[in-house]
């Protein structure tokens, strides 16, 4: 049975090369994604842990105090002391905090969450060990600074330039000295590193003579857990110590936690790809069976029995699975080496592709186990024929019924999905997003079942359109198209799924992103938003203080204060300057007036007013947390978004806020310049803050894409993801046509007798084909704004004025991409029915 297996792969080598194709995509797919997952959590690893070797010890001040109180520092005498220890080679005091560097436009280098500052500490050699310097040398002056490579490539310095930083107190410009190399202890992946004197570095980020923690090197031969046990015993109270190698586990554990979210959504993705394929598969298997059904029969007729018969065909179904398979492996793990090298750091240190035994059971067991499941049903199908009646016919097929079990069951489950999807969306709670899940996937399943009953009126449709475009060709192509209608639903499916997931998506997407967008323009009436660069320091209400020189401007920083209690409700108080808050916010009033805020009253959200029965005019007792008490009048209720980043839940004037609290923390300032937003108004209020780059100054284009720019990249993201999916999709769509062009060789030579030329056939092909496409294509729309719809509708209740909107250009790119996909597809089908042998073809039975 196995040699028949073999002899009829490659006898039938061209009509399943689609399905080695299909497979070798979904290998490829999940392959790449295993090893591109596994090969970063090892480069992750690698790079959060490179240098911890040279640490034998790291002592720090514990960061949250027993008492409650600030974080603790190391004093210069803790340092010489654990210096002086036995086994102790060196002991580095280190300092650091936040620094932005500015390039010589004035933007910030780098990323903004890894944009660090450290002390330059050499030891008695002049050398610091944790820098390796490539020009230059250290800081020696508390004005110069050493910058890491690439930042200085980024920023375009070299030594001697003239350098701006800014850190949480001020910005100043400083004197390269030089430019160095670090391990990741020192430096975040794709950050900058700023190094200052140790006096320099102690000013900005901590006080003089205080370290956050101490770097211990052993000398040769020393026990590192006997060194860690001397170390906690010369320790003050308020301070712990871990050894290098313990720090090394817990940030290998971190990054490699961080780099498996990624593996996990490409293999959710591998599994819609490897899910397409089936559909793929199963179709070619049902094509080849009914093709071979006298053949089959005529072995049932010899002796064989239907056991061994199934068994043959199942044995092709594995060899061709396990061919694919292992190619798959080999270009998938290709693959995963281009990602590698694309989307790898600049600065990450080189890691080999990682090729586990898990990964290569993985692929090759999925690989060669999905045909063998998906090439079943026809196989049992094929059995079900006598062998008597597959002898007397040329090809057996099964018609969709109305009235089929499999009809009655795909109403079923299209019935049940649909009404649970709706009633996820109607209803509220943490469970409707799940409702809507499982819902979306029985709805999905059903309406997998119904697209060959659908592929009737949708043909008859557009029957009339292809008539008129191509009377002959177009009748022909819509007859073709029906002519098996599982055939047609099975090829239409895959291509709906990947469609369906798509179109989800970019309604999704545009909704947000239009909720965003609206929030931002409606409530944000100001010019410009101060606000830390990512990663930054908070503000504080003196941040502000120089945009009074500014010459027609008008402002307010929007003082965050927390810890109250009004009327027994936690509450959070923003301070805004009552004179200037009209101009720079819109609050949409619903009741009282924003004016008595200069009365020293307060406004409050509408959400929250609700929430806690609230009115105007009514007065609250008010209490906090450091004892104060007092009370305050509600003089105004308007309308908020509660996941509004903008717009505070409760306003209150300046000076109220400044009675209860010495030190709030200012998460923006707002600003409104004489004439408006212009480049030059933009300059001047980035020169009165001091050309600081830890301070982001943004316009209302700024703030969108900030809020919603990462909605569009991770889109692309899902997109690129989904194109292997319809790539599999197109492939189906070919192998149907492959498969219907060899079975209809007669027919077309028919035609061509009858005076149909080569162009003529290969528009009739071209058009079955944008038929497939067409009714996959629409169906995978509508079930994707269904599902958009109802996803979006579990988010209406949280986010106030999230609205449906439909993105009819990114909807209708979506179906001409798939339209396209299918003609091109196509391609090869169409011309080899135009070049068919005319004798062959009248003569084929």
């Amino acid at each position: 049975m196995f040699r028949t297996a073999l002899r009829n792969v490659f006898a039938h080598r061209t009509r399943l090369l689609m399905t080695a194709c299909a497979v070798l995509l979904g290998v490829t797919f999940i392959t790449g994604s295993l090893v591109y997952g596994d090969s970063l959590s090892r480069a992750s690893a690698a790079r959060a842990t490179d240098g911890y070797e040279r640490i034998a010890v790291d002592v720090a001040a514990d960061t949250a105090p027993a008492n409650g109180g600030r974080p603790g520092t190391l004093g210069a005498r803790t340092v010489a002391t654990l210096a002086e220890l036995p086994g102790v080679a060196a002991a580095a005091g280190r300092v650091d905090g936040f620094a932005a560097v500015a390039d010589r436009d004035g933007k910030p280098v780098g990323h903004g969450t890894s944009a660090r500052g450290g002390n330059f500490a050499p030891g008695t050699d002049g050398k610091d060990p944790a820098y390796r310097f490539t020009q230059g040398s250290g800081p020696a002056g508390n004005d110069t600074i050493a910058l890491d490579e690439a930042t200085a490539t980024s920023g375009g310095y070299r030594t001697g330039d003239t350098v701006r930083v800014g850190t949480g107190k001020s910005a100043a410009s400083y004197t390269l000295s030089g430019i160095f190399r670090t391990d990741g202890t020192k430096l975040p992946s794709g950050g900058s590193l700023t190094l200052f004197t140790n006096a320099t570095a102690q000013r900005l980020f901590l006080q003089p003579g205080r370290y956050q923690h101490v770097e211990l090197t052993a000398t040769p031969g020393t026990d590192v857990p006997q060194l860690l046990s001397r170390v906690e015993a010369a320790l003050p109270q308020g301070t712990s110590a871990v050894t290098g190698a313990r720090i090394a586990q817990i940030k290998a554990n971190l990054a490699t936690s961080d780099s498996g979210t990624m593996s996990q959504i490409l293999l959710g993705f591998s599994a819609v790809a490897l899910f397409v394929a089936t559909f793929l598969i199963s179709n070619t298997f049902t094509m080849l069976v009914a093709r071979r059904t006298r053949e089959l029969a005529l072995m049932r007729a010899i002796g064989a029995t239907r056991k061994q018969v199934r068994r043959i065909l199942l044995a092709e179904s594995l060899l061709v699975g396990a061919l694919a398979s292992v190619a798959g492996l080999a270009v998938g793990t290709g693959v995963a080496a281009l990602l590698q090298t694309l989307f790898a750091p600049a600065d990450a240190p080189a890691a080999p592709l990682v090729l586990t035994p898990g990964t290569v059971l993985v692929s090759l067991l999925v690989g060669t186990l999905l045909p063998m499941v998906a090439a079943w049903l026809p196989i049992r199908r094929a059995m079900a024929i006598p062998p008597v009646a597959a002898l007397s016919a040329a090809e057996h097929t099964a018609p969709a019924r109305v009235g089929s079990l499999r009809t009655g069951l795909s109403a079923a489950l299209t019935l049940t999905g649909t009404a649970a999807v709706v009633y996820g969306a109607l209803t509220t709670g943490k469970d409707a997003r799940t409702v809507i899940g499982i819902g979306a996937a029985l709805a999905l399943t059903g309406t997998i079942g119904f697209i060959p009953l659908l592929s009737r009126p949708f043909t008859a449709l557009f029957r009339p359109l292809l008539t008129r475009l191509s009377p002959v060709q177009g009748d022909l192509a819509a007859r073709n198209t029906v002519r098996d209608p599982r055939r047609t639903g099975a090829t239409a499916a895959a291509l709906a799924i990947a469609l369906t997931l798509a179109s989800g998506l970019s309604v999704l997407g545009a909704s947000a992103t239009q909720y965003l967008d609206r929030a931002t323009t409606h409530a944000f009436t100001a010019d410009y938003q101060v606000k830390p660069a990512e990663g930054g320091p908070q503000l504080t209400p003196a941040t502000a203080a120089p945009l009074k020189k500014l010459s027609g401007a008008v402002f307010s920083p929007l003082n965050q204060s927390t810890g109250y209690r009004l009327a027994g409700t936690n509450s959070v108080l923003t301070g805004v300057d009552p004179t200037t808050i009209g101009r720079l916010l819109r609050y949409d009033v619903v009741d009282g007036s924003l004016d008595r805020l200069a009365d020293g009253q307060i406004a409050v959200a509408d959400f929250k007013a609700d929430k806690e029965g609230w009115h105007v005019g009514q007065t609250l007792p008010l209490e906090r947390q450091n004892g104060r008490r007092g009370s305050v009048t509600i003089g105004a209720v308007y309308q908020a978004d509660e996941q509004s980043d903008l717009m505070p839940s409760i306003t209150a004037p300046d000076s109220l806020v400044a009675r209860y609290d010495s030190a709030p923390s200012t998460y923006a300032v707002l600003v409104a310049t004489d004439g408006g937003p212009s480049r030059a108004a933009l300059a001047g209020v980035t020169h009165a803050l001091g050309d600081n780059p830890a301070l982001a100054v943004l316009d209302q284009a700024g703030i969108r894409a900030q809020d919603s720019g990462g909605i569009g990249d991770q889109l692309n993201v899902f997109y690129a993801m989904l194109s292997m999916a319809l790539a599999i999709a197109a492939l189906g769509i070919a192998n149907t046509l492959a498969m219907s062009v060899l079975e209809r060789r007669k027919e077309i030579g028919t035609l061509r007798a009858l005076g149909l030329d080569r162009a003529g056939v290969t528009r009739m092909i071209r058009l079955e084909a944008l038929l497939l496409g067409a009714l996959g294509a629409t169906l995978g729309t509508a079930m994707g704004i269904f599902l958009g719809w109802a996803l979006g509708r579990t988010l209406q209740e949280s986010v106030v004025g999230y609205e449906l909107v439909l993105p009819w250009g990114r909807l209708a790119i979506g179906v001409l991409i798939a339209l396209a996909g299918a003609l091109a597809a196509s391609l090869w089908p169409a011309r080899r029915a135009a070049h068919v042998d005319l004798p062959t073809a009248l003569t084929a039975r």
